[in-house]
């Protein structure tokens, strides 16, 4: 169960068609060429998410791939306990990432072969396409492929993902001569979102799925074919900007040409569709717009201003204090407040919380709201009977 760090030193740090990006470039092909004009911004939560990969990499090394001392190991998790974004609950959510692992290789009967954080190669598929897989097992004739997400923003499937894919196919062209591998099982655990989303697919069926992307990728590696807007935009870097984007959204598709004063259900329900990427559009564009006000570019008919500030003692123990020395109560300054469920489960842990706890929690009924109809919830009405009515 050993695996030495792959290391490409001629290569750049990212694939221009990289595999996190590849649900964006298979849909709009010349989107990848059009994001090298914009720069490839960073995030705190991005930041968090790599420390947060880089203490569960420490944890999985020194359970299956390296020997590390206790001492070793404590020093270089004190090192990185030292980066200003650290919070103690990634402990607790990185342990749930390499528990899920540690069940996979403990189900084998013989110890499987385990890689971390190895970098594979795709591009026989995708032109230059290579990338980081966070975690691979292999065992018989089954090979796993794991993935971290520590973010909490957005749930990721794991089923048809084409992210894990791209990854299986440079795990397989890698291993693939090695083992005799026939089925490979994707994971993408979400331990911030209390998610471990499971899929499987044959290798024939992989390698089929990767020839049939390889005239998508050479286009998209060329910047050729249609842009064509969608839900795959939020992360693009053009995403403001891009006219097909904003041509998509500024039109109605012929609602115009409908005669009567009232619109139809149908009408409502295509509206809507249109409506919940324009408001998202409509947020980029003014995120664009302030980032251009503030470096000195003009946008007709707009300023970026300062905002509202919010009020907040300078010295709060001194403020307090001269509050009581003026007759008030000590206790009139604070709020006592109980803990959520959430912050209770998070205190005593989920086996904790379940075991003392589990009796005293009910979930009622949340209030109906709007979904698309590929929401995994199920459908609900409201359906009044004449007990209700006359009550």
């Amino acid at each position: 169960m050993t695996s030495a760090p792959t290391t490409v030193a001629s290569q750049p740090a990212h694939a221009l068609l990289s595999a996190s990006s590849s649900h964006r470039w298979l849909h709009c092909t010349p989107s990848a060429r059009l994001e090298q004009q914009f720069p490839d911004s960073t995030s705190t939560f991005a930041a968090e998410g790599s420390l947060a990969h880089e203490i569960a990499e420490l944890k999985l090394r020194k359970k299956f791939v390296e020997p590390i001392g206790p001492r070793t190991f404590s020093n270089r998790l004190k090192k990185l306990q030292e980066n200003p974004l650290y919070q103690s609950e990634m402990l607790k959510h990185t342990d749930t990432y390499v528990d899920y692992i540690s069940g996979i290789v403990h189900s084998f009967v013989q110890p499987p072969y385990v890689a971390v954080e190895k970098r594979i190669d795709y591009s026989a598929y995708v032109p230059e396409g290579f990338g980081t897989s966070d975690c691979i097992i292999i065992g018989g004739n089954v090979m796993h492929v794991i993935d971290l997400k520590y973010g909490t923003g957005v749930p990721v499937s794991a089923q048809q993902n084409t992210q894990m894919m791209l990854y299986a196919l440079g795990a397989l062209g890698a291993y693939g001569f090695l083992y005799p591998i026939e089925t490979v099982k994707i994971a993408i655990v979400q331990p911030r979102r209390d998610s471990i989303g499971e899929w499987e697919i044959s290798v024939a069926d992989l390698l089929a799925w990767g020839e049939s992307i390889k005239p998508i990728a050479a286009k998209a590696f060329a910047g050729e074919g249609e842009y064509i807007p969608g839900s795959h935009c939020k992360f693009c870097r053009a995403k403001a900007q891009c006219r097909a984007r904003a041509e998509y959204n500024l039109q109605l598709d012929g609602f115009e040409k409908k005669m009567p004063p009232l619109i139809t259900n149908d009408e409502v329900g295509a509206i809507l569709a249109k409506a919940q990427d324009l408001a998202k559009w409509a947020e980029d564009l003014k995120e664009y717009a302030l980032a251009e006000c503030l470096k000195g570019n003009e946008i007709p008919g707009w300023k970026a201003v300062e905002g509202r500030g919010h009020r907040a003692f300078v010295d709060i123990d001194a403020a307090f204090a001269t509050v009581k020395q003026a007759g008030y109560d000590e206790a009139m300054l604070y709020e006592r407040k109980p803990l959520s469920v959430k912050g209770v489960e998070d205190l005593l842990g989920k086996a904790k919380f379940k075991e003392l706890l589990n009796g005293y929690v009910n979930t009622p009924p949340g209030k109906p709201a709007l979904a698309p109809v590929s929401d995994k919830r199920s459908a609900v009405t409201l359906k009044s009977n004449a007990a209700e009515d006359f009550s």
